[in-house]
């Protein structure tokens, strides 16, 4: 069994992604590591030069910063990254740079990866998520972010990243999928207010025009955490490589402070889905078949 990663990135350093952490987090679960590196304006080469494995390869890539309709470049990057992999590769395991896999879950990953190698019903594998919010420290519990995604596929290239790069088609339809006992790490929404606020300025500009950016997140914008939803403290550990970058955190968050902002509705939903673990109206880019 061969296993290629892959995964896009641009301007790393400049929106505080940890992009290093995310590709060895899963590293040693995989043969070769394909990174379509995007024209950045900041030190994100040699970032992924640090890693020093000669299981990367890096594809170079000029984003094309027209494309503003629902974050397209995103599916177009992670392809390029894809169709790159090598053709003997079996499994292909995909890794956003805010993204990590704690090393608990690599026994888990790679079995099911081999277990289910000769099961052609089985066209990827899907993950659990943890959203880590404002803090290392909790995760949010919200139907602003998917529970669920799929970030093992078969190297076939009828698949490809769909709308944004949250997930993956096999040509028009959903992929075929086991649910697996392993979480995402999911390490985005964990930076300081000013952070944040230079993040979606950056990230919006790829869903919409200039206009629309200095309209919503203007430079007096001035964000507080509220939309979290429900903040949970997390009593578990995080990946070892992100340990570094923990101890180096230099500020806390008080839940005590943050005001949600949650209409009747979504607070009735939340409810619902804490007491019984449904998720209505969920949104599923993908067919659970085993």
């Amino acid at each position: 069994m061969k296993v290629a990663g892959f995964t896009f990135i641009r301007n790393a350093v400049k929106n505080d992604y940890p992009v290093v952490e995310a590709i060895t987090s899963i590293l040693p679960l995989c043969d070769e590591f394909v990174i379509a590196l995007g024209n950045s304006e900041d030190e994100t080469a040699q970032l992924i030069e640090s890693i020093g494995s000669p299981k990367i390869r890096v594809v170079n890539t000029v984003w094309d910063d027209s494309k503003r309709e629902g974050g397209a470049v995103f599916a177009e990057q992670t392809d390029i990254a894809f169709n790159n992999i090598s053709p003997d590769a079996d499994w292909a395991f995909y890794i956003q740079g805010d993204e990590c896999v704690h090393e608990k879950y690599h026994a888990t990953i790679k079995k099911e990866m081999e277990d289910n190698l000769a099961d052609a019903r089985i066209e990827g594998l899907l993950f659990k998520y943890q959203h880590f919010y404002g803090s290392y420290d909790y995760y949010s519990h919200s139907r602003r972010w998917y529970r669920r995604e799929i970030r093992i596929v078969r190297n076939n290239k009828h698949i490809h990243a769909y709308r944004d790069a949250q997930g993956f088609r096999w040509d028009e339809r959903k992929i075929n999928v086991k649910l697996i006992d392993a979480y995402i790490y999911h390490y985005g929404w964990v930076k300081q207010p000013k952070v944040i606020e230079n993040k979606l300025r950056n990230f919006s500009r790829f869903y919409h025009d200039d206009a629309w950016v200095a309209a919503n997140i203007p430079e007096t914008y001035e964000f507080d955490y509220s939309n979290a939803d429900k903040l949970i403290p997390f009593t578990g550990t995080h990946p070892a490589v992100m340990q570094k970058r923990i101890a180096a955190l230099n500020w806390k968050l008080d839940p005590a402070k943050i005001k949600m902002k949650m209409d009747t509705r979504r607070r009735l939903l939340q409810a619902v889905e804490m007491l019984t673990g449904w998720r209505i109206g969920e949104y599923k880019n993908y067919k659970i078949v085993k």
